[in-house]
């Protein structure tokens, strides 16, 4: 059994959906500390023509809360803003309509906290191209949060009976190969890949939110990018 485990991202780029592509069952780490200035909330556009993130503005926002610890502002004109800049830069996007109503259904639905929010995007774009992995919060499941990094992270996958962990190349400087096959499990890394698409502008931006790899391309074309990747030890 194939198992990756990921702090839950907004709209993230489409390295996080090959490693949920890659596996059998993918765990949402909501139950560790928030990282500012990270992913969690906020993502990178095409925003009149140039690369902006969109943020989520947040309550009390501190790295010593857990991200299913920290709320939203809720409701407010960030919403309407954020859409309206969407629509305005992505209206004549081919699949603008369908995308524009997934981002929309996130942001403007009631949470929580920013780890619901970020977990429901992540969900809603994997419904839409039809991924069979299944998703699990590591906060209703396991209760092992006395365990630190690379041993929180064994143990999962021993709960789990997974015989591979996957992880994005970040991940590297964090795990020893060793301390995995210690307990029968091989850790694999995902090399991203990005292949360029048609923006509609000049100059291709490579790493935005999925958001933006949805609006130009249909489910299949995706999910061929999804699984165009090489796994390595």
């Amino acid at each position: 059994m194939k198992l990756a485990i990921m702090q839950p991202y907004l709209f993230p780029y489409i390295g996080y959906f090959q490693l949920v592509a890659a596996v059998d069952k993918f765990v949402f780490y909501d139950d560790v500390n928030f990282i500012k200035n990270g992913w969690i909330n906020r993502n990178r556009l095409l925003l009149a023509g140039e690369v902006r993130y969109i943020t989520v503005p947040l309550r009390a926002a501190s790295p010593f809360l857990k991200i299913n610890q920290i709320a939203t502002q809720g409701s407010g004109p960030w919403q309407k803003k954020m859409a309206e800049s969407l629509r305005h830069s992505y209206r004549k996007a081919p699949f603008f309509e369908k995308i524009s109503a997934i981002f929309s259904e996130v942001i403007f639905a009631q949470y929580d906290n920013i780890a619901d929010m970020a977990k429901h995007s992540v969900l809603s774009i994997a419904q839409y191209l039809q991924l069979d992995t299944d998703f699990v919060l590591s906060s209703a499941v396991y209760g092992n949060t006395h365990l630190h990094s690379a041993e929180r992270v064994i143990d999962i996958c021993i709960r789990e009976q997974a015989s591979c962990y996957y992880n994005l190349p970040g991940g590297r400087q964090l795990y020893d190969a060793a301390a995995f096959a210690s307990h029968g499990i091989d850790l694999h890394f995902i090399e991203t890949k990005i292949e360029p698409y048609d923006q509609a502008k000049a100059a291709f931006q490579p790493g935005l939110s999925m958001l933006d790899v949805l609006m130009f391309n249909d489910v299949a074309t995706v999910k061929a990018m999804l699984s165009d990747l090489a796994a390595k030890r």
